[in-house]
């Protein structure tokens, strides 16, 4: 992993954008630190949005020093903890008003329109500077932000074609997203980018990633179709 500064990244940003919870630390003049619970959702060019309460006080500190940090934990392999594949991302924090940003945030995280509209409720994007990915026990990466960024072409095609590739799949191929997902149920596309796609029942939404990173529709519909084939088959 560290003789692949790309492939680093890609790993990075697939444990990342598949975590539903990770640990937001900040700190403002001059205090001690702080760290909470937080629930990101990534952007397609890897930017991580939080919704975030006024009130709380990680807000205030951000408000003061924007800079901060976000740690996301995958699955030990073992009974030890620091088995565990892990990414710290450190980066600048800012308000976003976008409405499409928040569209995105609450596809990620459905539960969360029943606060989202509260006046003390705001969104945040982070651009990350950097990480630290650590794929194990003593397997630490440290990943530039030229790595951590996926190519800014790609994420460019895939958002122009995101609307349609999610029309078509939840329109057509519903059953195809059922046997990815591995779960019956009426599962439904709400996020593809560059890396990978989120299926969506109810309020469950799980991750799904490409083999590699994609440039375009068509690598997303090479993707689809290994992914379909090979779920089939295990079933």
């Amino acid at each position: 992993m560290a003789d692949d500064p790309a492939a680093a990244g890609f790993e990075a940003r697939k444990l990342f954008r598949a975590a539903r919870a990770a640990t937001l630390a900040t700190a403002a003049d001059g205090g001690q630190p702080f760290s909470t619970l937080a629930t990101p959702a990534c952007a397609p060019d890897f930017s991580i949005f939080l919704l975030l309460s006024d009130l709380s006080e990680h807000t205030r500190h951000l408000r003061v020093e924007p800079r901060c940090s976000l740690l996301a934990v995958g699955t030990a392999e073992t009974a030890n903890p620091q088995t565990a594949p892990r990414v710290t991302v450190t980066g600048i924090a800012a308000v976003d008003d976008d409405p499409a940003a928040l569209a995105r945030y609450l596809a990620i995280h459905p539960y969360a329109a029943m606060y989202a509209g509260f006046g003390d409720f705001h969104l945040w994007r982070i651009r990350p500077m950097g990480a630290l990915l650590v794929g194990g026990f003593a397997r630490a990466t440290r990943v530039r932000m030229a790595d951590l960024s996926p190519d800014p072409a790609a994420v460019a095609a895939v958002v122009e074609s995101e609307a349609g590739i999610l029309s078509h799949c939840n329109q057509d191929h519903a059953d195809a997203l059922a046997a990815i997902a591995g779960e019956a149920g009426d599962w439904r596309m709400v996020v593809a980018d560059s890396d990978g796609m989120d299926l969506a029942r109810d309020e469950k939404v799980a991750r799904f990633h490409w083999s590699a990173p994609v440039a375009d529709s068509g690598g997303v519909r090479t993707e689809l179709v290994r992914m379909t084939g090979e779920a089939r088959a295990r079933s």
